[in-house]
């Protein structure tokens, strides 16, 4: 999901801190990037042609997501097959019960930002 450009992307503008996460045309047409956003693990998924943000990390067995297939709005473990939601981050096929945080995320001049908090 594409947030709305002003929703604060500098530090004092909104409730939410915009962090540059990579460039836009880094983010595979159907699939993930795997980044860092201020030393949190961030998966970056590009799924239907929106973008979304979510934590890179299987709530299951604690391996990379960003390494997964994307598909209908999924983004599935590639370690135990364990899907997600890349909307809600919320487990939509086992072995995964917990969901995983998900992040606001915005694009501006061909980069890809997101907000932590």
């Amino acid at each position: 999901m594409t947030a709305d450009p002003g929703s604060g992307g500098e530090p004092g503008e909104g409730e939410r801190k915009f962090v540059r996460a990579c460039a836009l045309a880094d983010v595979p047409a159907e699939g993930a990037l795997g980044v860092e956003v201020e030393g949190t693990p961030v998966a970056v998924v590009r799924a239907e042609g929106e973008l979304y943000a979510l934590h890179d990390v299987c709530s299951h067995a604690e391996v990379t997501l960003s390494e997964g297939e994307v598909y209908d709005h999924t983004i599935e473990c590639w370690l135990h097959g364990s899907c997600f939601d890349v909307r809600t981050g919320a487990p939509t096929g086992p072995p995964a019960t917990v969901p995983v945080p998900v992040y606001p995320v915005k694009t501006e001049d061909g980069d890809v930002y997101v907000a932590l908090s």
